[in-house]
């Protein structure tokens, strides 16, 4: 294939070593799947790395564009890393970024300049004048000339030698939004309600996104010489589908690269999960049928012919695409009753085990019969919020539950917020000038900047004590609750630092100190600014430390989702049903978190609050079991077990 052989003449590493792909009918565009995105990212440095030395060596300039946003963060921190332990120099490349909101001043935070320079140009040697990025804070008569000189510019150096790309859920790339034209160039645009959804965590809500941005144009885009887009993560997984296997539209503004020559999308696993021969790969070919494959064809086969499972017929699977299944089993009636059975087994009114029960086809153990249980939450309401209705009935079955809060949570309260309690402080004790200051802070950040340190003692107070509210109403003693505020999250900012070794062994003392026999955690990686996932690493690590400890032998790790997803039906291995009485108890837990009520700032793209959002979802998971002619519940939560 041209394109790969061009792609590997440039790095040492290929994609198609390092990643899979596998050419189908179904899609359009060239794609490598990676088991992480810091693999992928280091691989898509390394191509950059070597075309900058390519060029070095034929003494030519290496046009590079840019983009911007945290897909290519990483991209960006191995590119630093290159040059300060390697050498790597930047004195003969010149970057064009894509975009910049508008009107935006190059120094406020929010600024791709910032980003830019805060990311990378800070910390290589690229000359100054060789940096080019649009400019937000220009006057309004001066957009269409400065937009020209832009696209003449990127000419006058022979156009971009590489084009790296993120993606947004609008299937925009730079700013071109739907509606865009395939031969737009550099220009002013209006942003889609979407991409602003999107942005409003880091301007502290949507009012104060911007409304329009500078992009370059999709023919400045497709006229570079080699592109690659980056993918990571669930949130992305619809649009990567449509985007490589859909039609090409202006309504979905990346379709277009089906159309360029020298294109790499590269993803993550969560990223690919969409397409077509990861979901449903018996329509791609014939795949190896094991059993967690069955189980995913099988539920998919119910919802595709509206049967619930033991109404399947041979018919049925044959006329889907997978005859292979039913010829390896035999019959649909042993299929069917197999995952029947599966499904069955998983329910469960005993989450911490049913005493003096057998638990062949339990998920969990009878014994110990009171077990000692942590529940991590990456936020300070993400244990209701997530799993509510289990954490009540795990307190209610006598078991000993800690609370573990991994973060502070304290940037996911607004600022109106904690200026009520400040003002309420300051009232109690007027003579208390701390809180005079935290006004005055507060009333003095026009800028989005971090907030001062003790305006983020009060808003990591404010989550404290709603937790308690909570933890109280589930009749949890006080000293089963622990705020391990994981320093990785303390940096006032959407961003965070790296996972330390800092934040492992806070994790591992917490867990040699309870010594549990259950361990539930996040695994919803879709979380919007990435909490959970390095959450759920620090827990993974720690697991990798202490796994080996004698009390670790007798301890089941069990993940739960979070506002965002919910397992598939075919990976849950434990489902919790709940009464109608049990739905109001979890809503009135959440509604103690008062702070993330009402059009919080980390919302994703979903208006809904939070409580709404938990229990539509377990009404939803509660549905689909029945729909598979399982029992009918008022709610399900579900959870997953995680073998280390």
């Amino acid at each position: 294939m041209v394109i790969e052989d061009q792609f590997m003449n440039l790095s040492d590493i290929s994609y198609k070593e390092a990643g899979v792909f596998e050419n189908t009918r179904f899609e359009k565009i060239h794609n490598v799947v990676f088991s992480n995105s810091n693999d992928a990212s280091a691989v898509v440095a390394n191509e950059i790395a070597a075309l900058v030395k390519q060029k070095q060596d034929l003494g030519e300039l290496c046009v590079l564009g840019l983009a911007t946003g945290s897909s290519p963060i990483k991209v960006y921190e191995e590119l630093v890393r290159q040059h300060k332990e390697e050498g790597l120099s930047f004195k003969n490349v010149v970057t064009f970024n894509l975009d910049e909101y508008y009107f935006m001043h190059p120094h406020n935070v929010q600024s791709y300049h910032y980003f830019m320079h805060e990311h990378l140009f800070n910390h290589i040697d690229i000359l100054p004048e060789n940096v080019n990025i649009p400019k937000g804070d220009i006057p309004a008569n001066e957009i269409l000339d400065f937009c020209i000189s832009y696209e003449n510019k990127i000419k006058s150096y022979g156009g971009l030698d590489f084009q790296l790309l993120g993606i947004g859920r609008t299937g925009h790339i730079g700013f071109n939004e739907p509606g865009s034209h395939n031969n737009s160039r550099t220009r002013l645009i209006t942003l889609d309600h979407i991409t602003r959804v999107d942005a409003a965590s880091s301007f502290l809500g949507l009012e104060n996104v911007p409304k329009k941005a500078i992009t370059m144009g999709i023919r400045t885009v497709m006229e570079a010489k080699r592109v690659v887009l980056l993918a990571w993560g669930q949130n992305k997984a619809e649009i990567i589908c449509e985007t490589i296997e859909g039609e090409i539209t202006s309504h979905v503004p990346a379709t277009y690269l089906q159309n360029h020559n020298n294109t790499t999308f590269v993803l993550d696993e969560e990223a690919v999960s969409e397409l077509t021969r990861i979901k449903s790969p018996w329509l791609v070919g014939s795949p190896d049928w094991n059993p967690d494959l069955s189980a995913k064809a099988i539920v998919w086969l119910c919802e595709k012919v509206n049967k619930s499972i033991l109404r399947l017929t041979d018919k049925d699977y044959n006329d889907n695409g997978m005859e292979g299944l039913l010829a390896q089993e035999g019959s649909a009636y042993d299929l069917n009753i197999k995952m029947f059975n599966k499904l069955q087994h998983t329910i469960t009114g005993w989450p911490g085990g049913k005493p003096n029960a057998d638990d062949t086809n339990r998920p969990e153990r009878a014994t110990p019969e009171r077990k000692r249980v942590i529940i991590f939450s990456p936020h300070p309401d993400d244990d209701v919020i997530s799993m509510g209705g289990t954490f009540d009935r795990l307190v209610s079955q006598g078991h000993e539950v800690h609370i573990c809060y991994q973060t502070s949570g304290n940037i996911a309260v607004s600022n109106h917020e904690a200026l009520k309690f400040a003002e309420v402080a300051l009232s109690l004790n007027p003579k208390d000038v701390s809180y005079q200051k935290i006004i005055d802070d507060i009333n003095g950040n026009k800028e989005f900047a971090p907030d001062s340190p003790e305006v983020r003692q009060l808003k990591g107070i404010i989550r404290q004590k709603e937790s308690l509210g909570a933890t109280r109403y589930f009749n949890v003693p006080d000293a089963q609750i622990h705020f391990l505020n994981l320093p990785f999250y303390e940096t006032g900012k959407i961003k965070k630092k790296p996972l330390g070794a800092d934040d492992i062994e806070i994790m591992c003392n917490i867990i040699e100190e309870i010594k549990p026999h259950q361990i539930y955690a996040a695994g919803d990686l879709a979380d919007p600014h990435g909490t959970h996932r390095v959450c759920l690493d620090s827990l993974f690590k720690a697991l990798e430390e202490i796994k080996n400890k004698p009390f670790m032998s007798d301890c089941w790790v069990w993940l739960y989702r979070g506002a965002w997803h919910e397992w598939d039906m075919h990976d849950i291995d434990m489902a919790v049903p709940m009464s109608p009485d049990q739905v109001l108890r979890k809503r009135k837990a959440i509604f103690y978190h008062q702070s993330q009520k009402d059009g919080v700032m980390f919302q994703g793209d979903d208006s809904r609050e939070f409580w709404v959002r938990a229990e539509e979802r377990n009404k939803d998971t509660a549905q689909k079991y029945h729909s598979l002619g399982l029992a009918d519940y008022a709610a399900i939560e579900a959870f997953k077990r995680y073998i280390y």
